[in-house]
């Protein structure tokens, strides 16, 4: 390597370090737009949320019961855990462009087959694959943000990126309510597949490889890499703090019918009303976190407001118990738990996939299937016991407890590896 290749105003002597071991650490000047990667990283999310309310229409016409209906869902989000795992360690060996691209070619076939689906067989057979391939996005969303930006950037681009990216839970449902009464519930799934290539064309055309070159290492290197994120204290704390303070909330969502309309005898039609102002929370904690980010360190951003959403859940505890859990105060902590999470989020994921600069990609795919991880056992705990709300409490608390103490040792960690 020649000067030529270095920073502008740097020089390489033989008393220098070498530029390999500073390389690691500056991110690549490629631009790429944001809305591009909040593009691809809700891809493969909204393809779950769209497809629900047509999951009725859908199971009339296979002759298929409600339990083999609901696989089609439940198996998608097995698929973007398990996926996540693939595409990390893959993109940080052959590059983030290719292996997305390669994963929205899977999310797009996979999509036209769902439509053409004859039985519900093959219906969740293709969902699957669809979500495999719609997972890339997800992981190498993350890892591109982090490829092209220093920490504090990062975040800042990251909480952006959320605010994008929660739009499609808002929306997807009614989006595809509308597709599948307007034109059949196999038109949700034929424009999943023309979404996938739009994506493939767009990538195809504005995506520049950001990887690192020194990140495609041989596959034993990547393997070591890989066991020492896992083994990692700080990886391990912000990876499940950060799924404590963000995918809990699916327990909430997940008991929000039972809640608001068996326990409090609300109209079904109110539930969305409540779910989006969740869903503004989220958004309200990323616009803060964007703001504060270099002013206030991250870690204490962090820590506040996963704190914010446990104070915020052990609220939502004590009026289950106290008997005063009503439609107004339980949204309006709710509302503050989301918030919470918007600030959590972002941060705790910029810190865990910059443990090791060699392996952002592994990193990311590894973050994202422990929050897929956490929320799913959120969700299943939440449906334990006779009372919904109580339960959600008892969850939400604790886990963010548990986020809390998880963020206490992933700072142990950089403090004695540091």
């Amino acid at each position: 390597m020649d000067s030529t290749t270095l920073p502008r105003g740097v020089t390489h002597d033989e008393h220098s370090p070498s530029p390999a071991a500073d390389l690691s650490d500056v991110p690549t000047v490629a631009h790429v737009p944001l809305w591009l990667l909040a593009l691809f990283t809700f891809s493969g999310t909204l393809a779950m949320h769209i497809f629900v309310p047509a999951l009725a229409m859908a199971g009339h016409d296979l002759q298929a019961g409600n339990g083999a209906m609901q696989m089609t869902v439940s198996l998608y989000i097995i698929g973007l855990a398990v996926g996540q795992l693939i595409y990390g360690p893959l993109s940080d060996r052959y590059g983030r462009r290719r292996v997305l691209m390669a994963g929205l070619v899977i999310y797009t076939v996979a999509g036209l087959a769902a439509a053409l689906a004859p039985d519900v067989y093959a219906l969740i057979a293709a969902r699957l694959f669809q979500a495999l391939g719609g997972c890339a996005g997800l992981v190498l969303g993350r890892a591109i943000v982090r490829d092209t930006a220093a920490p504090a950037e990062a975040a800042k681009r990251l909480a952006l990126m959320s605010l994008m990216v929660t739009v499609a839970p808002g929306v997807a449902p009614i989006v595809g309510g509308a597709l599948a009464t307007w034109a059949g519930w196999r038109s949700v799934l034929f424009s999943l597949c023309v979404l996938g290539v739009v994506n493939f064309l767009l990538a195809w055309r504005m995506l520049p490889e950001t990887g690192a070159k020194l990140a495609r290492v041989t596959s034993a290197t990547l393997m070591r890499h890989y066991r020492q994120l896992l083994a990692s204290r700080a990886f391990i704390g912000y990876s499940i703090g950060g799924g404590c303070a963000t995918t809990s909330m699916f327990a909430f969502v997940a008991s929000a019918p039972f809640i608001f309309v068996n326990e409090l005898h609300r109209p079904a039609s109110e539930v969305g009303l409540y779910l989006a102002v969740l869903v503004s929370g989220v958004w309200l904690g990323c616009v803060v976190t964007s703001r504060l980010i270099g002013k206030v360190p991250m870690d204490r951003v962090m820590v506040a407001g996963n704190a914010l959403s446990a104070i915020s859940a052990v609220t939502f505890l004590g009026l289950v118990l106290s008997g005063y859990a009503t439609v107004a105060p339980i949204v309006a902590v709710m509302f503050f738990y989301t918030f919470g999470c918007g600030m959590a989020g972002p941060i705790s994921l910029t810190l865990a996939v910059g443990v090791n600069p060699l392996v952002i990609g592994s990193a990311s795919g590894l973050y994202g299937a422990l929050q897929m991880a956490v929320g799913a056992l959120c969700t299943a705990l939440a449906g334990l016991g006779s009372s919904p709300a109580l339960s959600t409490a008892l969850v939400l608390a604790g886990a963010g407890l548990t986020g809390q103490c998880m963020f206490w040792m992933a700072s142990r960690g950089r403090s004695s590896r540091g």
